[in-house]
């Protein structure tokens, strides 16, 4: 093997080195837009969560029906 082929095959692995790079980068950069999705997301759900017992706490709980009155009768 000479000079010329060593340099050939240096170069050919420099080549395979980077399109590994660049498909490693791509796969990593898939993962982090997925996962900052995510992220934001449950900030999303967390906000709205926040928010909700925000208004409960200010307004009191509408949401829930009103307990029916009290018959002054045990079940017992």
């Amino acid at each position: 093997m000479g000079l010329d082929d060593i340099v050939d095959k240096a170069k050919d692995l420099a080549g395979d080195a980077a399109d590994k790079a660049k498909d490693v980068a791509g796969d990593v950069a898939e993962k982090a837009k997925d996962v900052a999705g995510d992220v934001a997301e449950k900030a999303k759900d967390v906000a709205g969560e926040v928010k909700d017992r925000a208004d409960h706490l200010i307004h009191g709980d509408d949401d829930k029906p009103e307990a029916a009155p009290a018959s002054g009768r045990s079940l017992i």
